[in-house]
């Protein structure tokens, strides 16, 4: 079974920044699909970071050039650089884990991420 656990959410002011993480039990990150998705109140969940075992990125158009994910295979960890932080930004993120070899679907608890005006 794997555990994912994310921190490093918090409040902040618009245009700053926040880093958050996502570390997964096991050594299995070079295995996996890992994303981020977010969800805000009354909206459904959605993409907004993916990266896969070779470091292939892809981003949501709304938070393009202001995010970036990346993976640290020795620490079991990955995390989401957000820059640029926006009022519209705000809602629960998610880590998820994806094994392709058997279809596995992991998901950690979410980390509130607020941006203030």
């Amino acid at each position: 079974q794997v555990q994912l656990v994310e921190s490093g959410g918090g409040l902040v002011q618009a245009g700053g920044f926040l880093k958050l993480s996502c570390a997964a039990s096991g050594s299995i990150l070079s295995m996996a699909l890992m994303g981020w998705y977010r969800q805000a109140p009354g909206k459904q969940r959605d993409l907004v970071a993916r990266i896969t075992s070779g470091g292939r990125t892809m981003y949501a158009d709304s938070v393009k050039d202001r995010f970036t994910i990346s993976i640290d295979n020795a620490k079991n960890t990955v995390y989401l650089q957000m820059s640029s932080l926006k009022p519209e930004d705000t809602a629960v993120y998610y880590c998820n884990l994806f094994l392709p070899s058997s279809r596995d679907d992991y998901w950690g608890q979410g980390t509130q991420v607020t941006v203030s005006s």
